[in-house]
């Protein structure tokens, strides 16, 4: 736990985003993270805390390239394996150790790295006042850094749950820890699983 000293404040008005736990993204998807199995219990102890302030989001490909702008052209290009034409629907699924928690929970779908690449997410948390969002989820230095960095842009709080994340990447991972806890004071709180129960209670 931490000092007496710490600076996290209370956790209130909140919404946990959980970010891509998906399939495509568990072993022996197309885009496996390693060790998501390893960080899937302490996503599971935090959804099964606060289940009705969850949103899971799904990172969902194109049928086609085309059908994105730009650079994602290419990326899907590359990529063909994993647009809708070729991809098992299933691929897109949340895993189902957490899929059993919609509803409370609920599910927003995202063409793009950034949870707020759906601008409706955004609009929902402003209606419901939200004032922090609380992340978990994969990858740490894709999906889950874009969100970051989105929620930070709107003026969210932002508490990561640095033990209920995950990549396919050791060292992207640690460097992103590195960022958050020396470029974004005061924006970004970082927290164990354990230490968010102390300090979200509703």
């Amino acid at each position: 736990m931490r000092d007496s000293t710490s600076e996290v404040a209370q956790i209130r008005d909140a919404v946990h985003l959980c970010v891509d736990m998906q399939n495509i993204f568990a072993p022996g998807g197309l885009w496996a993270t390693p060790w998501m199995e390893r960080v899937q219990p302490t996503i599971i102890s935090v959804v099964s805390r606060h289940p009705v302030r969850t949103i899971f989001t799904r990172f969902i490909t194109p049928q086609d390239p085309e059908d994105r702008p730009g650079q994602w052209q290419s990326y899907f290009h590359r990529w063909h394996q994993a647009t809708r034409r070729y991809l098992p629907p299933s691929a897109l699924e949340l895993v189902p150790a957490l899929s059993r928690f919609i509803p409370p929970a609920a599910v927003i779908d995202k063409p793009a790295y950034s949870a707020f690449s759906n601008p409706g997410l955004a609009s929902l948390l402003l209606e419901k006042k939200v004032g922090t969002v609380v992340i978990s989820g994969a990858e740490t230095d894709v999906c889950v850094l874009s969100t970051v960095l989105s929620a930070v842009d709107l003026g969210f709080r932002v508490v990561i749950v640095e033990d209920a994340l995950c990549s396919s990447s050791d060292v992207g991972h640690d460097a992103l820890m590195t960022m958050y806890r020396t470029r974004f004071h005061g924006q970004v709180d970082l927290v164990t699983a354990e230490e968010l129960a102390e300090f979200w209670r509703e």
